[in-house]
């Protein structure tokens, strides 16, 4: 009998101790936001610092750690939401353009956290259109998903496409948020958790909560210097751009037939009738950056209720907290706006976490750190080796001031959604200088336009020009840098697996453009 009862208190010393251990595991409570670029976070600096709502943000900086060079490998959001959950390049996981889907049954890294204890769950703009796998729960908008009164679809009302689901009343940002937190509230308390809470804003049409609508009555935001760029020749780029003034058409088109609006943009009427070119993109940009720092204010009202639910529960310190953007976006610089493009407004992914165990407050990283590196970072966090299928690395040791020898001093990049405005490209960046080769071709690819454009190449000296706005390609002074960086640029795009071999049109344009 006394060895039974010793047999017994010795496995529920081994059963207290497993689940001990389980505890002892962080949380991780992932946000990200859509587009909500780094120039409207305050904590980057740029003109819009001394103008934005960042309480929340600033909160989680002061409390842990800025990642300053941190960067999307294809700036487009369905592809970076893939790079992201399965740690992989575009040309990895087939999630080149927003039209294709990221497959059930590939691998990601909430399968991984799943399958090793881990309660896991997603709540808000998902984007990648089939059934998401990996989450206990999941509660996603139906594609971009709408701001006000969102519809939702859970595994009970799954259906494919714009289908299913049903409507919640409210803004979208708030009701995300609301239901992120009744999860936590509900999960079982035994597991660590891996939350993904995703906000629609802050994508095109930039609405925002009534609660916001006089925010910036009368203020007149500082401008980016390069607003009033109205083509290629005025720097020596060689594509045209996502121009500021296709925002002025929509909104006049929505003002005067709001049934036919591309999107259900807030604020209308807009009229620009009898202003000349620069008051008209004066007049854009205002109303664009005002609305677009409205949208962000009520992300960061919804960080702090999920900060404030952690710090009342008492999971706030084994939690690893991460907010994010899927993607940078142009708020008027090079007279552009949305995303896609090489360059920094728009690849750059602003990034903050807090973890009270090991990162140190108010701390600033400057390695190279991508969207490929996320799920190796989670892997880590959960005592896990990083999955097989991961490209990335896990850049905990950075976060801590520890940056290994052998980290990456230059980054690879790839948008394949070709237009002629906006060229599919790829390039490098290191920590002065960017070469990009505008290569200009379709591929055949979903979500492309089939009209080539010629191919170009671009170089920017990121140390003596900053906001690149001088093509510096042809300048002699740079000849031996460019070269030295077309073969580094082969060796990143071999290492990201990028051999283009599947597409024999681009052997041709190496051929003929490459030297």
């Amino acid at each position: 009998m006394k060895i039974k009862v010793a047999v017994l208190s010795l496995l529920v010393v081994f059963v207290l101790s497993c689940n001990s251990k389980e505890n002892k595991r962080p949380n991780i409570l992932f946000i990200m936001s859509d587009d909500h670029t780094s120039q409207a976070w305050g904590i980057y600096g740029g003109v819009l610092k001394d103008y934005v709502k960042n309480t929340n943000i600033k909160r989680l900086a002061d409390e842990g750690a800025v990642l300053n060079n941190a960067f999307c490998t294809n700036s487009i959001c369905v592809p970076s939401r893939a790079s992201i959950l399965t740690g992989q390049y575009s040309n990895k996981n087939g999630v080149y353009t927003l039209s294709q889907p990221l497959e059930s049954d590939s691998m990601n890294i909430a399968k991984v956290l799943q399958k090793h204890g881990y309660q896991t769950a997603i709540v808000g703009k998902w984007h990648l259109k089939k059934q998401p796998t990996g989450f206990d729960h999941f509660m996603v908008l139906p594609g971009q998903g709408r701001y006000n009164d969102p519809i939702l679809k859970l595994k009970e009302d799954w259906n494919e496409g714009k289908n299913g689901g049903k409507v919640y009343k409210g803004f979208s940002s708030d009701v995300i948020a609301d239901f992120s937190i009744d999860w936590l509230k509900n999960k079982e308390k035994s597991k660590p958790f891996f939350l993904m809470t995703h906000f629609k804003a802050t994508h095109e049409p930039f609405d925002y909560p009534e609660r916001h609508k006089d925010m910036f009555e009368n203020v007149d935001i500082p401008e980016p210097e390069s607003l009033y760029d109205f083509g290629a020749e005025t720097t020596g780029r060689s594509f045209m751009g996502q121009k500021l003034d296709y925002l002025t058409e929509r909104w006049v088109k929505a003002s005067e037939n709001p049934d036919q609006s591309f999107m259900p943009y807030p604020g209308l009427p807009f009229s620009i009738e009898g202003l000349d070119s620069i008051q008209i993109r004066k007049k854009t940009y205002q109303k664009l950056v005002k609305d677009f720092m409205r949208c962000g204010a009520a992300i960061d009202d919804n960080i702090g209720k999920l900060l404030d639910y952690l710090e009342e529960s008492g999971e706030a310190e084994n939690t690893v907290v991460i907010y994010t953007a899927d993607q940078g976006y142009f708020l008027g610089e090079h007279g552009f706006f949305d995303k896609r493009m090489i360059y920094e407004e728009s690849m750059r992914m602003p990034f903050v976490i807090r973890y009270p165990k090991e990162i140190k407050g108010s701390s600033r990283i400057d390695d190279i750190i991508l969207n490929v590196d996320f799920a190796a970072l989670f892997a880590d966090y959960a005592g896990l080796e990083k999955p097989d299928f991961v490209q990335g690395r896990s850049f905990r040791e950075n976060l801590s001031g520890q940056t290994a020898k052998d980290w990456r001093k230059e980054m690879y990049y790839r948008y394949w959604a070709h237009t002629p405005d906006r060229p599919a490209h790829f390039g490098i960046r290191n920590e002065r200088y960017k070469l990009a080769f505008f290569y200009g071709h379709h591929l055949d690819l979903a979500g492309t336009k089939k009209e080539n454009t010629e191919p170009a190449w671009e170089f920017y000296d990121l140390k003596e020009d900053p906001k690149e706005n001088h093509n510096a390609y042809d300048d002699a002074q740079y000849t031996k840098v460019i070269k030295e960086m077309k073969v580094e640029l082969l060796k990143q795009k071999a290492l990201a697996g990028d051999d283009d071999k599947v597409f024999p049109e681009m052997q041709e344009i190496f051929a003929k453009h490459w030297d």
